[in-house]
């Protein structure tokens, strides 16, 4: 039996369903096929940062991710000897970061199990088709397309499919068939991890929680006590040595013993509900792409958790992938277009998971510490809108293509995130953000220009929608994109500048500008 698809998609985690979920908003079908018979239903990463949520919100999951968040009076991240202290380091206490200045968007805080539940749902309704227990047996691509083999209960099937995303975890079965290597710091550590039901309110108070520890009493000298969706269950976990003992050897007495450890609370009453293991590292794909098959989530970086930037990256990968494909296979874009998912991609996955790693060292190993090793990026203006794309733009003069800047001072260069500018309407006020996401949209105050984009918009076939502040819509926009009261800046769907004319030009500019951004 033989079938057809635009996208395979391969892994129902984090980056393959947000992968099918941004692909449905830009109106291009997926089949997603996961080996395990379900979505995740163990605690692993949690939270949705303001960057995710405003990707999320675009394709209508802001209310589900904040509805499934747990309620709380604040959120608690210290570094300490146990939960019950002493504390060495506060880095969070009792508040949730505002990012208003940045970004409309809040945050979410969202478990994993609950997150792809979501996503899947999402999913299906946008035209994504979901096939649990099934794997991937082979695969092979041309210029033609990708052919794949998938096996579940009932046998084996071809699939062809335009474009193949592998979104299969760290180990990355697709990533090791191509041959990609990965860098990066390699294992951080062994862990052993307890899911326990244990009254902890009067330690933890009506909060979520993540602690580091630091205790050379704690197996490994280091471990964390993290909540759950449930207030009365955690996630505890200690780090151990392979070299000389393994997961068994933590016996009921001895686990036990080292929660209460953990916990600082001695005779804690507490029930393991679950144990598993798992070894932290820090690798990152030597390629992010390979033809026709492109690389997001864990297959393409996998970092320590510290930071809690890694699901949030995975979710990106998606909706800065999902967009390029689509152009593509709707034939508004070359196929050089996708060459950039790995020029823009990779150095942000690779800036992240370093990232993770310089936090994991000093929030649980400082053991492990290099003496060039820089303080790890603490402001979440850097990490979620301070990184730049500089693939599928038009570069101006001078611009030597720098990964970061200040968010909070935007420059308005093709290549960085699209700034947050408050504007009013006769409905109220919304975000410059809010005018992105769907297609290309220029940004101008000229009514010259507005007839441009859609003279481009009629001559390319593309999905270009001017945007013209003034009039109805008004607000003080022009500093932070850095153009004059008569220029126009080219925004993608992904919410990166692509292009700008500081002053008025013409269609035939914009056109060009277009033409080299889409591979045209």
């Amino acid at each position: 039996m033989s079938e057809r698809t635009p996208v395979l998609i391969v892994g129902a985690g984090l980056s393959g369903l947000s992968t099918a979920v941004f692909l449905g908003l830009h109106g291009t079908p997926s089949l997603v096929v996961e080996r395990h018979p379900g979505t995740s239903t163990h605690p692993k990463a949690r939270g949705q940062q303001n960057h995710a949520m405003e990707a999320l919100r675009l394709v209508g999951l802001e209310a589900a991710m904040l509805d499934a968040s747990p309620k709380s009076q604040g959120f608690l991240l210290r570094i300490a000897q146990s939960a019950s202290g002493p504390v060495f380091r506060e880095i969070l206490h009792d508040t949730f970061l505002s990012l208003d200045h940045l970004t409309p968007a809040g945050s979410a805080d969202a478990s994993q199990a609950s997150a792809e539940r979501i996503l899947a749902e999402r999913a299906r309704e946008l035209g994504a088709e979901i096939r649990f227990s099934t794997r991937l047996d082979s695969f092979e691509q041309d210029e033609n397309g990708v052919r794949a083999v998938l096996a579940d209960a009932t046998g084996t099937r071809e699939v062809h499919a335009d474009y193949l995303v592998a979104a299969d975890g760290h180990r990355s079965p697709i990533r090791e068939r191509l041959g990609i290597g990965t860098h990066g710091r390699g294992a951080l550590g062994h862990s052993i991890h307890w899911l326990v039901r244990a009254d902890l309110s009067a330690v933890v108070g009506d909060r979520l929680v993540m602690y580091y520890l630091q205790n050379p009493e704690l197996s490994g000298g280091n471990g964390v006590v993290v909540s759950t969706d449930h207030p009365d269950q955690f996630v505890v976990g200690v780090g151990y040595d392979p070299a000389h003992e393994e997961p068994a050897d933590f016996t009921e007495e001895r686990s036990l013993a080292q929660i209460r450890l953990a916990t600082g609370v001695p005779e804690l009453d507490v029930e393991i509900l679950a144990t598993d293991s798992t070894v932290t590292t820090m690798q990152v794909a030597d390629r992010f792409s390979a033809g026709r098959v492109h690389l997001v989530g864990d297959a393409a970086h996998t970092m320590p958790p510290h930071g809690g930037m890694g699901g949030n990256t995975a979710v990106m990968d998606g909706f800065y992938l999902a967009w390029k494909l689509a152009a593509v296979l709707r034939g508004e874009a070359g196929p050089g277009l996708l060459d950039s998912h790995d020029a823009e991609r990779r150095p942000v996955g690779e800036l992240v998971a370093e990232n993770q790693f310089r936090n994991a060292i000093v929030r649980n190993r400082p053991d492990l510490a290099r003496e060039d090793d820089a303080p790890p990026i603490e402001d979440p203006a850097v990490l979620l809108f301070g990184y730049r794309h500089n693939g599928a733009v038009v570069r101006e003069p001078g611009d030597e293509g720098e990964l970061l800047e200040n968010a909070t001072r935007p420059t308005g260069r093709p290549g960085s995130r699209a700034p947050h500018v408050r504007l009013s309407t006769p409905d109220g006020e919304v975000s410059t953000i809010d005018l992105f996401g769907r297609g290309f949209v220029l940004l101008t105050g000229s009514e010259s220009w507005a007839g441009a984009a859609e003279e481009v918009a009629t001559a390319l076939g593309v999905r270009l929608e001017p945007r013209l502040i003034g009039g109805e819509m008004t607000g003080d926009w022009t500093g932070p994109y850095g153009v004059g009261a008569d220029g126009a800046v080219l925004v993608r769907p992904d919410r990166f500048i692509a292009w700008r004319s500081r002053g008025p030009g013409t269609a035939a500019d914009l056109e060009k500008a277009l033409r080299t951004i889409l591979d045209r």
